[in-house]
């Protein structure tokens, strides 16, 4: 498969600089990209990386300098890439329509028109999915669950009873919902299980990445917001009401009734104690502990999480440690102690 890189300018919706005759016969990434084949770049501050890339074209923000490569200039190089990149991929495989005879829905199910279920999919007990969603194979979905219009449920991930799903969500593989949250109450003779008997909902737009887990409510649900992005291995705890468009980075565990607001970014490996709450905006760094409540916008970052800057400076001040400890003792050398038992005023 091969473009004219004058048609791929068309189809990334940029402005050329080059010869619209040059031939391009695939779209790879900046250092995969070999010669006949066209990359991008998506900060004008990387310049310097073009030099370094045999690829014979470029997709790159408008405000980019002069630059002696063929380049396609886009007020969003990544989205014209990706159009580019679409365009040089296989035929997708055709996707089934219906329901296939090898995968088990119950009668009581209600399915909407355009329906997917693929081989080996169990729709449970009175569940209900909309219109144009597709479920996979190996995908569990329980009882009573109520699904939107429009997603996709990939293999193997498991819905237990009555979670609910808004529109154009999309679930990736091995993900569980609805597990019982982990609540014991102890006692002399051990832990009790306290019943877990409320549910999961996750609202319109979210995506949740492979082999995330989020558990139900005790006696309520635990939520999802509106546009939340959730990567993959990440731990939602029961009660948790996670806010609109929030950004929860692979590995991230967040315990009990926790709670957060809208635009909340939590980086990888973070841990939140239970009923902690995050404002509007809050920014948690990598592998922070998070122990108290945030105020909005605020950027938090170490264990236990403290103000970025605070906890910039004291990092700053333990890579100094070494010599401090070895200026003590150079200090000490000159000054050595007093044999035990005798007066220093003597």
């Amino acid at each position: 498969m091969e473009f004219t890189l004058g048609e791929l300018a068309d189809i990334a919706g940029g402005t050329l600089d080059g010869d619209p005759r040059m031939i391009i016969r695939g779209a790879k990434s900046l250092y995969a990209a070999v010669s006949g084949e066209i990359s991008f770049l998506d900060h004008a501050h990387r310049v310097k990386f073009l030099d370094e890339s045999p690829a014979s074209a470029f997709v790159v923000p408008m405000d980019l300098g002069p630059v002696s490569r063929p380049l396609i200039r886009s007020s969003d190089p990544l989205q014209g890439f990706i159009r580019i990149f679409r365009r040089f991929m296989p035929e997708p495989a055709p996707i089934p329509s219906g329901v296939d005879p090898r995968a088990a829905v119950d009668p009581t199910a209600k399915l909407g028109a355009g329906v997917v279920v693929h081989p080996f999919a169990v729709v449970g007990h009175k569940a209900e999915i909309g219109a144009g969603s597709e479920i996979r194979s190996g995908a569990v979905i329980g009882a009573r669950c109520r699904i939107g219009s429009n997603c996709v449920i990939h293999p193997n991930a498991v819905l237990y009873d009555d979670c609910v799903l808004g529109d154009r969500v999309v679930i990736h593989a091995g993900c569980v919902f609805g597990a019982d949250g982990f609540g014991y109450k102890s006692s002399a003779e051990g832990h009790a299980k306290v019943p877990q008997l409320g549910n999961v909902e996750i609202a319109d737009d979210c995506e949740i990445g492979a082999c995330a887990t989020i558990d139900r409510g005790t006696f309520g649900p635990t939520r999802i917001g509106k546009g939340s992005k959730i990567d993959n291995l990440v731990q939602v705890g029961h009660n948790c009401r996670i806010g609109a468009h929030n950004l929860i980075v692979s590995q991230a565990g967040i315990a009990g009734s926790c709670s957060t607001g809208k635009f909340v970014v939590i980086a990888g490996q973070v841990g939140l104690a239970d009923h902690v709450s995050l404002a509007d905006g809050t920014v948690v760094g990598a592998k922070s502990g998070v122990m108290r409540d945030s105020k909005p916008g605020e950027q938090l970052l170490g264990a236990p999480a403290r103000p970025e800057r605070d906890e910039k400076r004291i990092l700053i001040s333990l890579e100094k440690l070494p010599d401090l400890v070895r200026e003590v003792k150079r200090l000490s050398s000159l000054h050595p102690k007093e044999p035990s038992g005798q007066d220093p005023q003597k």
